[in-house]
């Protein structure tokens, strides 16, 4: 009897055909994109500071991080994507990217407030970190600097919502080791 197989990363362009397969637009796939450069440009400066990082799990995670918006554009779309990213066979590591990237993480409490299964999406590794931290800085097709994006949350969530600190404080264990 042999072993099921091992859960894999895909290549570069199956992940773009994986986001294709599952209906993705082509905005989703250009902002993929974008955070897939901007993801692989935070990873290489931790490599200058001589922190390993997992180069390729970053991209592809990037890569992959909205596949959920083809089935909803809501807070659920992590979930829904990693769910996708296990279907497929992918690897452990990269469904953590995908279910972890929403907003700076969301904890247990608000994860059952918002109707997800009650777990913690909280980025721990730091791929999970820098893909999530990629994505605020992303918005669309367009690079943007942390502040637009935390007034950006502002709006759409209250100026006292706790994702806000969970964005400062990724930005600054982020930026702090990039610039320390």
């Amino acid at each position: 009897m042999s072993s099921p197989p091992k859960p894999s990363l895909p290549t570069t362009e199956e992940a773009l055909n994986f986001l294709r397969k599952n209906g993705c637009t082509k905005k989703i796939i250009k902002h993929s994109i974008l955070v897939a450069e901007k993801a692989v440009e935070l990873a290489e400066s931790y490599h200058k500071k001589g922190t390993y990082v997992d180069v390729t799990l970053v991209r592809l995670g990037a890569i992959l991080h909205d596949i959920g918006r083809s089935i909803t554009t809501d807070v659920k779309h992590g979930f829904e994507g990693a769910r996708l990213i296990r279907k497929a066979g992918f690897s452990e590591d990269l469904a953590r990217i995908v279910e972890r990237h929403v907003g700076a993480g969301i904890p247990l409490e608000e994860a059952k407030t918002l109707g997800l299964p009650p777990q913690e999406y909280l980025p721990e590794t730091l791929e999970e970190k820098l893909v999530c931290y990629a994505d605020k800085l992303v918005s669309g097709e367009r690079l943007k600097n942390i502040d637009h994006t935390i007034e950006f949350f502002k709006k759409k969530l209250g100026p006292d919502h706790p994702s806000l600190e969970r964005i400062r404080r990724l930005h600054e264990e982020i930026m702090s080791t990039i610039n320390g």
